[in-house]
């Protein structure tokens, strides 16, 4: 049997979640206070996946850089390859929150989108 220690973080209790693996698979989940936490640990282990915010070149803005972020989880593996297209992507003033700078990022199906507007420059 395997196991696996995991602090979640599905809210803010942060519970100490014990996780039994016998032949790969889940047989039992331990020590979380609600179902998040439950849910929280099977997807780790098995499909851990990830938000990711970052920051992207703006040219002709308020100012240089402006936040963003993939429109839903991704693979965790993918992250590196989602950080390179990130890195080399710059975008022109004025933007605005929602707006999608790269579609599907890293073949994951998620978009990297604005998270604050920016004006053109004055």
């Amino acid at each position: 049997m395997e196991n696996k220690d995991l602090i979640c973080i599905g809210c803010p209790l942060g519970c100490m979640i014990h996780v039994e693996m016998q032949n790969g698979l889940i047989i039992n989940v331990k020590g979380n206070s609600c179902k998040i936490g439950d849910e929280y640990a099977r997807k780790e282990i098995t499909n851990p996946t990830r938000i990711v915010t970052s920051s992207v070149r703006i040219i002709n803005g308020a100012v240089p850089m402006v936040s963003v972020k993939t429109s839903k989880d991704i693979p965790k593996d993918k992250i590196n390859e989602c950080m390179e297209a990130i890195k080399s992507c710059t975008i022109n003033a004025p933007v605005h929150i929602g707006d999608k700078v790269i579609k599907n990022v890293a073949g994951t199906g998620a978009d990297i989108i604005i998270t604050k507007n920016i004006d053109r420059a004055a």
